[in-house]
């Protein structure tokens, strides 16, 4: 028989279909019931240990020690075995729901006009791969305003706090990258249960301020998709999924393969 975490995407579609595309400063839609109840209430009991995660090396994230202040573990299945017994059980339920191609369709269903005006095809004719990454950033996190490498079609990220208590730590969405129209920022709330889209395009400016002291970990589950357009493209997933399984296999940090 079915559980509510088998029939998560079921749900997440449901949410996607009616929010409404919202276009101040740049497409996306801000999502809230992204989980229902019980599997949310499942998710945090399972997310895994910080020692579980590997350090992303990325330049905004870098203390001055040479250590990140992200941490992220791919969701992938052969990731999955890493896991304790009842942390890989749901997990790989989870992300066999999230990455559905019935989930691709209904964020592609969303952004159809977007999509459609990058890349000159028919949404029918547009078929993505998808990186599903659990993401813990720690005390300090930040990263600056940025509209997503082009390589990225669609970006979606869903917030995983405890309560309401870590509400302004959420994504800053900008109207430009400098200037009076980087200052004006549409905030999205870190709040439990909740998350944005958008298609990535030259406008989609965004970035997370500095996390401030005593904010605690900052928990969320990102799902990118990428173009399949080419051999090319399609190697360098190969490569990066086998990257990714090899680090975990000998405990070293990733980098920023994105």
């Amino acid at each position: 028989m079915a559980t509510a975490t088998d029939t998560a995407g079921t749900h997440l579609i449901g949410r996607i279909d009616n929010t409404p595309l919202d276009k101040e400063p740049f497409d996306h839609i801000e999502l809230s019931s992204v989980f229902a109840p019980e599997v949310y209430s499942e998710l945090l009991a399972n997310l895994p240990k910080t020692e579980d995660y590997r350090e992303f090396y990325h330049k905004d994230a870098m203390m001055a020690d040479g250590h990140s202040t992200r941490h992220r573990m791919f969701l992938y299945p052969e990731i999955m075995p890493f896991l304790p017994r009842e942390q890989r059980a749901f997990w790989t339920k989870l992300s066999r729901a999230l990455r559905s191609k019935e989930v691709q369709t209904a964020f592609k269903r969303k952004f159809r006009g977007a999509l459609e005006g990058r890349f000159g095809k028919s949404i029918d004719k547009l078929d993505f791969y998808l990186k599903p990454i659990l993401v813990r950033d720690l005390e300090g996190y930040q990263i600056a305003i940025h509209p997503d490498a082009p390589r990225k079609a669609i970006t979606v990220q869903f917030y995983l706090p405890r309560d309401m208590s870590q509400v302004n730590l959420g994504t800053h969405f900008h109207y430009g990258p400098e200037g009076e129209a980087a200052a004006r920022v549409r905030a999205m709330q870190f709040a439990p249960s909740s998350g944005y889209a958008f298609p990535v395009l030259p406008e989609s400016w965004h970035s997370v301020p500095p996390t401030p002291g005593a904010s605690g970990e900052r928990n969320s589950l990102m799902m990118t998709y990428y173009l399949k357009d080419s051999m090319k493209v399609r190697l360098r997933f190969l490569r990066d999924r086998i990257g990714e399984f090899w680090a975990y296999l000998i405990g070293r940090p990733t980098s920023n393969a994105d």
